[in-house]
């Protein structure tokens, strides 16, 4: 009697002990994605025109904030500094910082705002160089489904209170019944019992194996989002200069994006076009990252280039003239079709929808994930007017009958066949 009771005493701890490791194997899998992936597109979508984490800017750098100030403090100050500042000297204090006012964000919510003070305070990116033989991947993203994880994790929770329950109840039972016995026998007994038990042996061999099979598929699934990708290029060509500032059509330097597949990188000729005649930045030009000097250098960098000569406005002769060595950051694998024309000229969306606020970039990077998952969303969420166009006009109406809605999707469309991305 007193070996069957060891014997599910053993088999009750190991069943909880595994159950647990499963559990904090799903728990520290979850917990890298939630908040801190969302904080990031609102950081780089808000905040990112003024601020840096590991540097001062038009702002402060914000990298660590949380630890300067409290929280309701920067709720306060992020949602509306000016009337805050009525209210707190130290937040009239800090707007000092900078002689550009901050704006109000009162649209971001309490939950927006931790997002935000999560990525703020999450570990520094290693940096990404050009010569990087393999890109850093900075969202781990697993192969389940958020939702899935939390069914699991939840089952996993209740399951591991059931367990511990029945062996808090054991446990008691063999105390009375073993009363006197030494730790050493118990102990001994106990690895006896271990050592006979096949039943347990199995559950530990099938855990093992279920554990490799989803660390290496989670591992898997990390190759090739290359989210957050920021190579050094050649030129530090600013956007937030060119089409911030300047208010530069994107489809002037990328005018494949309407008519053809790809978007294109633009010669040195496109550049030439304005910088003949612009061959040193003006003196507000400056940031506190780089001098006037630095933009100058940059400028003349195009015309080493191109062979051009800035005092005697002219081209020089016979010069061996280089192209110019961009890198680039978005790439999608060569199973994959896309077109931009389809994109930009028939369904109108604009380059921030995929590229993310390139007119903030003062270096681009790549914002959106590129998955095929992150395209799917998208063709199940966008809808399609027809109406205006007469090719389609009996299309649309034959759609909206079937799926009995006003506009259809570009799934509905057929946005979600295998051969309209793979062929």
């Amino acid at each position: 009697m007193k070996s069957v009771n060891q014997q599910s005493l053993i088999s009750k701890l190991a069943f909880s002990s595994i159950a647990f490791l499963f559990l904090l194997l799903l728990t520290l899998n979850l917990s890298a994605q939630g908040d801190v992936a969302n904080g990031k597109k609102l950081f780089n979508s808000n905040c990112a025109a003024c601020h840096k984490l590991d540097k001062k800017v038009l702002g402060p750098k914000l990298g660590g904030i949380s630890e300067l100030r409290d929280n309701a403090w920067l709720k306060a100050w992020i949602k509306d500094n000016v009337a805050f500042q009525k209210v707190d000297a130290d937040a009239k204090e800090a707007a000092n910082f900078s002689p550009i006012s901050m704006n109000a964000f009162p649209q971001l919510s309490d939950q927006d705002i931790d997002d935000i003070l999560a990525f703020t305070d999450a570990k520094p990116e290693e940096p990404k160089t050009a010569t990087a033989a393999v890109v850093a991947v900075v969202e781990q993203k697993s192969a389940p489904a958020d939702n899935t994880l939390l069914y699991i994790l939840g089952a996993i929770v209740l399951v591991l209170i059931l367990i511990i329950f029945n062996l808090y109840r054991t446990v008691n039972e063999l105390k009375s019944e073993e009363k006197g016995k030494s730790i050493e026998d118990l102990l001994k007994s106990v690895l006896v019992a271990f050592k006979g038990n096949k039943f347990l042996h199995f559950l530990m061999l099938i855990f093992f194996l279920l554990s490799s099979a989803y660390l290496l598929f989670s591992w898997f699934m990390q190759v090739g989002l290359d989210e957050g990708y920021q190579p050094i290029q050649p030129i530090a060509f600013s956007h937030t200069i060119h089409a911030g500032d300047n208010k530069i059509d994107c489809e002037y330097c990328h005018a494949g994006a309407k008519h053809s597949k790809t978007s294109g990188i633009p010669s040195a000729n496109v550049c030439m076009n304005c910088h003949m005649s612009i061959s040193e930045v003006a003196e507000s030009t400056a940031t506190k990252d780089h001098t006037k000097e630095f933009f100058d250098g940059e400028i003349q960098k195009i015309y080493d280039a191109v062979g051009w000569d800035k005092d005697k406005l002219a081209y020089i002769e016979g010069y061996e003239k280089q192209p110019i060595e961009w890198i680039r950051i978005h790439n999608l694998p060569d199973f994959a079709y896309y077109n931009h024309s389809q994109h930009v000229t028939v369904a109108g969306l604009e380059c921030q929808k995929c590229h993310g606020p390139v007119e903030e970039m003062d270096e681009v990077y790549q914002y959106s994930p590129l998955t095929m998952d992150w395209c799917i969303t998208c063709h199940r969420e966008t809808e399609i007017d027809m109406t205006e166009n007469g090719y389609y006009k009996k299309i649309h109406e034959q759609l909206a009958k079937k799926f009995n809605v006003e506009k259809v999707t570009e799934a509905q469309m057929g946005g979600m066949e295998c051969g309209k991305c793979h062929y």
